[in-house]
């Protein structure tokens, strides 16, 4: 099956099909790895309104993400999460060395965080 854009009938497919979790044996663990998600737009929404970033827990969610969804990843962080959060998880995925080196669509438009990226250069 082919995916030329992501939306809320096909979103889950696309999902599954890049899903691989040798550990994961029930809907229930695919679902709970997809709110991974939600809970990354959960602490990029608190960073953007209490100035607080939970640096370490957002890369772990990300790296269980990459682990779980692979190359899928991507387009499911661009679908899942508005755009306001696409320069904070843009600078996320450079200092993961996770950003594609071809252009990723509409990411490419948007800049890195300077903050962000300081913080994750004190790491």
């Amino acid at each position: 099956m082919h995916f030329d854009q992501l939306n809320e009938k096909n979103y889950l497919m696309f999902a599954i099909q890049h899903y691989d979790n040798p550990q994961s044996v029930t809907v229930d663990d695919f679902m709970e790895d997809m709110k991974k998600f939600k809970y990354l737009k959960r602490l990029l929404k608190r960073y953007l309104k209490t100035g607080v970033l939970r640096v370490n827990l957002i890369l772990n969610h990300l790296i269980v993400l990459f682990n779980v969804f692979g190359e899928g990843t991507i387009p499911l962080l661009m679908y899942k999460l508005e755009r306001e959060y696409w320069s904070l998880i843009k600078t996320f995925l450079v200092y993961l060395n996770r950003y594609p080196q071809i252009p990723a669509g509409s990411l490419d438009l948007v800049d890195t965080d300077y903050d962000v990226k300081e913080l994750l250069e004190d790491l």
